[in-house]
């Protein structure tokens, strides 16, 4: 498991390699970098300063009846305006770097680190 993680001195970045990790497997290990649990100097109202690499997006191993059964919720703020969206339909249009950063975006924290912390995050395909 740990030899698709690749992580160097402090400057440099953490690299996660996604070649037949599966989407949540990708996206708790980068959270947790990003966050800074893996710290021993974690402190829950800091920024981290940690910078996640995931490459290989598309190689990711992503079964069939998650690709039709997940759904991506939306709310416009108006009445009847709850929208959803398969992740099959979102690898169509945005690809596999949105499905990652939005599973991401997710296990983070919802406050004012998040903006800051999802900065730190690279994704190629």
């Amino acid at each position: 498991m740990t030899k698709n993680i690749t992580k160097a001195k402090k400057s440099e970045p953490l690299v996660i390699d996604a070649t037949g990790m599966s989407l949540g497997r990708v996206a708790s290990m980068a959270a947790k970098a990003l966050r800074g649990k893996d710290s021993t100097a974690f402190q829950r109202h800091t920024l981290p300063g940690v910078v996640v690499k995931i490459t290989n997006a598309k190689a990711m191993r992503v079964l069939e009846r998650k690709l039709i059964n997940k759904k991506y919720a939306r709310y416009s703020g108006y009445p009847g305006g709850l929208r959803f969206e398969s992740l099959q339909d979102l690898v169509a249009a945005k690809g596999y770097r949105e499905a990652i950063r939005e599973a991401i975006h997710g296990m983070i924290p919802n406050n004012k680190l998040r903006p800051e912390i999802m900065k730190c995050l690279t994704i190629t395909e």
